[in-house]
Protein backbone atom coordinates (compact mmCIF):
# COMPACT_ATOMS: atom_id res chain seq x y z
CA UNK A 1 0.00 0.00 0.00
CA UNK A 2 1.23 3.47 -0.92
CA UNK A 3 -0.12 6.49 0.95
CA UNK A 4 -0.03 9.95 -0.65
CA UNK A 5 -0.26 13.11 1.46
CA UNK A 6 0.46 16.76 0.72
CA UNK A 7 2.17 18.11 3.83
CA UNK A 8 4.93 16.97 6.20
CA UNK A 9 2.64 17.33 9.23
CA UNK A 10 0.28 14.83 7.56
CA UNK A 11 3.16 12.37 7.12
CA UNK A 12 3.80 12.53 10.87
CA UNK A 13 0.11 12.09 11.73
CA UNK A 14 -0.26 9.07 9.45
CA UNK A 15 2.87 7.44 10.81
CA UNK A 16 1.43 7.65 14.33
CA UNK A 17 -1.81 6.08 13.09
CA UNK A 18 0.16 3.22 11.53
CA UNK A 19 1.61 2.42 14.93
CA UNK A 20 -1.94 1.71 16.11
CA UNK A 21 -3.15 -0.25 13.09
CA UNK A 22 -0.97 -2.63 11.09
CA UNK A 23 -3.51 -2.70 8.24
CA UNK A 24 -2.48 0.88 7.43
CA UNK A 25 1.17 -0.05 7.07
CA UNK A 26 2.75 1.17 3.86
CA UNK A 27 5.12 3.67 2.35
CA UNK A 28 4.14 7.34 2.66
CA UNK A 29 4.87 9.65 -0.27
CA UNK A 30 4.64 13.40 0.30
CA UNK A 31 3.86 15.76 -2.58
CA UNK A 32 5.71 18.81 -1.36
CA UNK A 33 4.62 21.66 -3.60
CA UNK A 34 1.68 23.86 -2.59
CA UNK A 35 -0.33 24.11 -5.80
CA UNK A 36 -2.91 26.34 -4.08
CA UNK A 37 -0.67 29.33 -4.83
CA UNK A 38 1.56 30.35 -7.69
CA UNK A 39 1.53 30.02 -11.50
CA UNK A 40 0.08 26.86 -13.07
CA UNK A 41 0.28 27.59 -16.79
CA UNK A 42 1.63 24.57 -18.71
CA UNK A 43 2.21 22.92 -15.34
CA UNK A 44 3.12 19.53 -16.83
CA UNK A 45 5.45 21.00 -19.47
CA UNK A 46 9.09 22.00 -19.11
CA UNK A 47 8.39 25.72 -19.57
CA UNK A 48 5.56 25.82 -17.04
CA UNK A 49 7.57 23.77 -14.56
CA UNK A 50 10.50 26.19 -14.83
CA UNK A 51 8.24 29.23 -14.48
CA UNK A 52 6.83 27.81 -11.26
CA UNK A 53 10.27 26.89 -9.97
CA UNK A 54 11.56 30.42 -10.64
CA UNK A 55 8.51 31.88 -8.87
CA UNK A 56 9.20 29.81 -5.77
CA UNK A 57 12.90 30.69 -5.91
CA UNK A 58 11.94 34.37 -5.65
CA UNK A 59 9.63 33.71 -2.68
CA UNK A 60 12.14 31.56 -0.82
CA UNK A 61 14.85 34.21 -0.93
CA UNK A 62 15.84 35.32 2.60
CA UNK A 63 13.52 32.67 4.13
CA UNK A 64 14.59 29.91 6.55
CA UNK A 65 13.90 27.46 3.70
CA UNK A 66 16.35 28.63 1.05
CA UNK A 67 17.43 25.04 0.39
CA UNK A 68 13.84 23.82 0.04
CA UNK A 69 13.77 24.33 -3.71
CA UNK A 70 16.55 21.77 -4.15
CA UNK A 71 14.68 18.99 -2.34
CA UNK A 72 11.24 19.52 -3.88
CA UNK A 73 11.00 17.25 -6.90
CA UNK A 74 7.41 16.11 -7.18
CA UNK A 75 7.91 15.10 -10.81
CA UNK A 76 10.49 12.57 -9.64
CA UNK A 77 8.19 11.43 -6.83
CA UNK A 78 5.44 10.70 -9.38
CA UNK A 79 7.90 8.97 -11.71
CA UNK A 80 8.94 6.66 -8.87
CA UNK A 81 5.30 6.13 -7.88
CA UNK A 82 4.31 5.04 -11.39
CA UNK A 83 7.35 2.80 -11.66
CA UNK A 84 6.41 1.13 -8.38
CA UNK A 85 2.79 0.43 -9.30
CA UNK A 86 3.81 -0.78 -12.74
CA UNK A 87 6.22 -3.28 -11.22
CA UNK A 88 3.98 -4.35 -8.32
CA UNK A 89 0.64 -5.05 -9.97
CA UNK A 90 -1.20 -5.66 -6.67
CA UNK A 91 -0.08 -2.34 -5.17
CA UNK A 92 -2.85 0.04 -4.11
CA UNK A 93 -2.51 3.83 -3.86
CA UNK A 94 -4.39 5.76 -1.17
CA UNK A 95 -4.62 9.53 -1.63
CA UNK A 96 -5.42 11.33 1.65
CA UNK A 97 -6.75 14.88 1.63
CA UNK A 98 -8.35 17.29 4.04
CA UNK A 99 -10.89 19.97 3.18
CA UNK A 100 -8.43 22.66 2.15
CA UNK A 101 -7.18 24.12 -1.11
CA UNK A 102 -3.62 22.85 -0.56
CA UNK A 103 -4.67 19.19 -0.45
CA UNK A 104 -7.37 19.45 -3.13
CA UNK A 105 -5.00 21.16 -5.59
CA UNK A 106 -2.40 18.48 -4.88
CA UNK A 107 -5.02 15.80 -5.50
CA UNK A 108 -5.99 17.31 -8.85
CA UNK A 109 -2.36 17.66 -9.93
CA UNK A 110 -1.58 14.06 -9.00
CA UNK A 111 -4.72 12.17 -10.04
CA UNK A 112 -4.62 13.73 -13.50
CA UNK A 113 -1.52 11.58 -14.05
CA UNK A 114 -3.04 8.32 -12.77
CA UNK A 115 -5.99 7.66 -15.07
CA UNK A 116 -4.62 4.42 -16.49
CA UNK A 117 -4.51 2.99 -12.96
CA UNK A 118 -8.23 3.42 -12.33
CA UNK A 119 -9.37 0.75 -9.89
CA UNK A 120 -6.07 0.80 -8.00
CA UNK A 121 -6.26 4.38 -6.72
CA UNK A 122 -8.31 5.08 -3.60
CA UNK A 123 -9.18 8.51 -2.25
CA UNK A 124 -9.91 9.42 1.36
CA UNK A 125 -11.41 12.91 1.37
CA UNK A 126 -12.32 14.08 4.86
CA UNK A 127 -14.87 16.53 3.52
CA UNK A 128 -17.05 18.11 6.23
CA UNK A 129 -16.82 15.03 8.45
CA UNK A 130 -16.96 15.07 12.27
CA UNK A 131 -14.14 13.71 14.43
CA UNK A 132 -13.36 13.68 18.14
CA UNK A 133 -10.60 15.98 19.37
CA UNK A 134 -8.27 15.47 22.34
CA UNK A 135 -10.85 17.02 24.69
CA UNK A 136 -13.54 14.61 23.58
CA UNK A 137 -15.46 17.22 21.61
CA UNK A 138 -16.76 16.89 18.06
CA UNK A 139 -14.99 19.05 15.50
CA UNK A 140 -14.66 19.29 11.73
CA UNK A 141 -10.99 19.21 10.73
CA UNK A 142 -9.73 20.96 7.62
CA UNK A 143 -6.30 19.32 7.82
CA UNK A 144 -5.31 15.68 8.35
CA UNK A 145 -2.78 16.58 11.03
CA UNK A 146 -5.58 17.91 13.25
CA UNK A 147 -6.98 14.37 13.63
CA UNK A 148 -5.91 12.18 16.54
CA UNK A 149 -4.03 9.02 15.49
CA UNK A 150 -6.75 6.75 16.89
CA UNK A 151 -9.33 8.65 14.82
CA UNK A 152 -7.48 7.71 11.65
CA UNK A 153 -8.74 4.19 12.25
CA UNK A 154 -12.23 5.53 11.59
CA UNK A 155 -11.02 7.63 8.68
CA UNK A 156 -9.59 4.64 6.82
CA UNK A 157 -13.13 3.29 6.35
CA UNK A 158 -13.78 6.23 4.02
CA UNK A 159 -11.38 4.91 1.38
CA UNK A 160 -13.08 4.44 -1.98
CA UNK A 161 -11.83 4.03 -5.55
CA UNK A 162 -11.61 7.13 -7.70
CA UNK A 163 -14.33 6.43 -10.26
CA UNK A 164 -13.93 6.35 -14.01
CA UNK A 165 -16.26 9.35 -14.15
CA UNK A 166 -14.01 11.30 -11.78
CA UNK A 167 -11.00 10.43 -13.90
CA UNK A 168 -12.86 12.03 -16.80
CA UNK A 169 -14.25 15.11 -15.04
CA UNK A 170 -11.62 16.07 -12.44
CA UNK A 171 -8.70 16.52 -14.88
CA UNK A 172 -10.93 18.83 -16.93
CA UNK A 173 -11.67 20.90 -13.83
CA UNK A 174 -7.97 21.05 -13.05
CA UNK A 175 -7.18 22.06 -16.63
CA UNK A 176 -9.62 24.98 -16.31
CA UNK A 177 -7.96 26.04 -13.06
CA UNK A 178 -4.52 25.88 -14.67
CA UNK A 179 -5.68 27.89 -17.69
CA UNK A 180 -7.25 30.52 -15.43
CA UNK A 181 -3.83 30.74 -13.75
CA UNK A 182 -4.79 32.92 -10.78
CA UNK A 183 -2.00 33.10 -8.22
CA UNK A 184 -4.31 32.05 -5.35
CA UNK A 185 -6.87 29.25 -5.33
CA UNK A 186 -9.72 29.05 -2.82
CA UNK A 187 -11.80 25.97 -1.96
CA UNK A 188 -15.49 26.88 -2.05
CA UNK A 189 -16.69 23.43 -0.99
CA UNK A 190 -16.45 19.84 -2.12
CA UNK A 191 -13.67 19.90 -4.72
CA UNK A 192 -14.68 23.23 -6.27
CA UNK A 193 -11.74 25.62 -6.63
CA UNK A 194 -12.06 29.29 -7.54
CA UNK A 195 -9.26 31.65 -8.46
CA UNK A 196 -8.57 34.69 -6.28
CA UNK A 197 -6.46 37.79 -6.75
CA UNK A 198 -2.89 37.67 -5.51
CA UNK A 199 -3.80 40.05 -2.65
CA UNK A 200 -6.45 37.65 -1.29
CA UNK A 201 -4.61 37.16 2.03
CA UNK A 202 -3.41 40.77 2.45
CA UNK A 203 -6.31 41.67 4.74
CA UNK A 204 -5.29 38.86 7.13
CA UNK A 205 -1.80 40.34 7.35
CA UNK A 206 -2.86 43.98 7.71
CA UNK A 207 -5.19 43.27 10.63
CA UNK A 208 -2.11 42.16 12.61
CA UNK A 209 0.12 45.13 11.71
CA UNK A 210 0.01 48.31 13.80
CA UNK A 211 1.74 51.68 14.05
CA UNK A 212 3.94 50.08 16.71
CA UNK A 213 6.93 48.24 15.31
CA UNK A 214 6.77 44.44 15.58
CA UNK A 215 9.11 41.67 14.54
CA UNK A 216 8.11 40.06 11.27
CA UNK A 217 8.03 36.64 12.91
CA UNK A 218 5.52 37.90 15.47
CA UNK A 219 3.23 39.37 12.80
CA UNK A 220 3.56 36.15 10.82
CA UNK A 221 2.72 33.96 13.81
CA UNK A 222 -0.31 36.06 14.75
CA UNK A 223 -1.55 36.03 11.15
CA UNK A 224 -1.22 32.26 10.77
CA UNK A 225 -2.96 31.65 14.10
CA UNK A 226 -5.91 33.94 13.40
CA UNK A 227 -6.62 33.53 9.70
CA UNK A 228 -9.55 31.27 8.93
CA UNK A 229 -8.31 30.14 5.53
CA UNK A 230 -4.66 29.13 5.78
CA UNK A 231 -1.75 29.53 3.44
CA UNK A 232 2.01 29.10 3.86
CA UNK A 233 4.37 31.40 5.75
CA UNK A 234 6.61 31.88 2.69
CA UNK A 235 3.70 33.19 0.63
CA UNK A 236 2.63 35.57 3.42
CA UNK A 237 6.12 37.04 3.82
CA UNK A 238 6.33 37.55 0.06
CA UNK A 239 3.03 39.42 0.23
CA UNK A 240 4.46 41.62 3.00
CA UNK A 241 7.37 42.47 0.73
CA UNK A 242 4.99 43.25 -2.12
CA UNK A 243 2.78 45.39 0.12
CA UNK A 244 5.85 47.28 1.36
CA UNK A 245 6.83 47.98 -2.25
CA UNK A 246 3.31 49.36 -2.79
CA UNK A 247 3.53 51.56 0.32
CA UNK A 248 0.85 49.66 2.27
CA UNK A 249 3.20 48.80 5.12
CA UNK A 250 6.83 49.39 6.07
CA UNK A 251 9.58 46.80 6.53
CA UNK A 252 12.99 47.56 7.99
CA UNK A 253 16.06 45.53 8.83
CA UNK A 254 18.67 43.45 7.05
CA UNK A 255 17.02 40.78 4.88
CA UNK A 256 20.36 39.04 4.47
CA UNK A 257 20.18 38.09 8.14
CA UNK A 258 16.76 36.45 7.69
CA UNK A 259 13.19 37.07 8.72
CA UNK A 260 14.06 37.41 12.41
CA UNK A 261 15.86 40.71 11.73
CA UNK A 262 12.92 42.37 9.98
CA UNK A 263 10.40 44.67 11.68
CA UNK A 264 6.96 45.61 10.38
CA UNK A 265 4.79 48.69 10.87
CA UNK A 266 1.97 50.49 9.14
CA UNK A 267 3.13 53.53 7.14
CA UNK A 268 4.28 56.28 9.46
CA UNK A 269 4.69 53.90 12.40
CA UNK A 270 7.14 54.28 15.26
CA UNK A 271 10.72 53.06 15.18
CA UNK A 272 11.45 49.66 16.64
CA UNK A 273 11.67 49.46 20.40
CA UNK A 274 12.08 45.72 20.42
CA UNK A 275 15.30 44.07 21.40
CA UNK A 276 16.96 42.52 18.36
CA UNK A 277 16.89 38.73 18.31
CA UNK A 278 20.28 37.05 18.56
CA UNK A 279 21.58 33.83 17.17
CA UNK A 280 20.97 30.81 19.36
Amino acid sequence: MLHIVFEQANVDALQKAMELDESLQGEIVEIKDDFAVGPLGDIYGAEGYQERRDWWKNLLEYSPYTEQLNIVDDKLAVHNLLKRIDEETEEQVWIWMGQNAHDVCGYYWLMSQLKEYQGRVQVLYLNNLPFINEKGNIFYPTNLWEIQPKEFLKAKKLARPITLSEFEVDPDEWKKTCQENSLVRFLEGGKKLVGKDVDFYDKDILVNVTKESQKLNKVLSNTLNKMKVKTGDVFLVWRMREMAAAGKLELSGDWNKGWKEITVTLPGGTASAETPETEA
